[in-house]
């Protein structure tokens, strides 16, 4: 068998599972949720009215790519601070996960457990195997989705977000 056979694989099985047919579209006004963060604090999308808020979806704490993007929000997190924007990650792993997750990497923004994939659903955002699939949407200070990047690279993903909302706010 060759060596390529089980990445095609997995590629394959990212492909149906990140259908971006779900997804929701811009100019959607974001559905509304709250869910607990690595501390157990309640988070609402509608505390955050009145500023950008990116909600990012990634699959599983401490794998490699989400890591990586986890790290790149941490490392430029006072750009955010500085625009007024939020950033809020949300898997479908529990707090006790975020917890460990937040303090070994020292990530300073929410990451909001949906273990039962609640936000997940509500957002269109593909699962395999249990796990949400690899999407953000950039909502606006109204609540409307503005961007929606629906396959990102998560070494650069922050940067690419700290642009797009200074597209967003003038």
């Amino acid at each position: 068998m060759s060596r390529l056979a089980p990445n095609a694989v997995w590629t394959l099985v990212f492909i149906l599972g990140c259908s971006s047919s779900r997804l929701l579209a811009p100019g959607t006004r974001a559905p509304t949720f709250e869910a607990l963060d690595q501390d157990a604090h309640r988070h609402r999308l509608g505390d955050d009215r009145g500023h950008p808020v990116v909600l990012y979806f990634y699959p599983r704490d401490g794998t490699p790519g989400c890591t990586r993007e986890a790290c790149s929000f941490r490392d430029v997190w006072n750009r955010f601070l500085d625009i007024g924007a939020r950033v809020l990650g949300v898997s479908t792993d529990d707090v006790a996960s975020h917890a460990s997750f937040a303090r070994e990497h020292h990530i300073p923004f929410p990451l909001l457990a949906d273990p039962d994939g609640t936000i997940v659903r509500a957002y269109g955002v593909g699962r395999i195997l249990g796990m949400a699939s690899r999407v953000t949407y950039l909502i606006d200070g109204e609540g409307i989705v503005r961007r929606v990047f629906p396959d990102v690279d998560p070494g650069v993903h922050a940067t690419e977000l700290l642009e797009a909302i200074h597209a967003l706010v003038p």
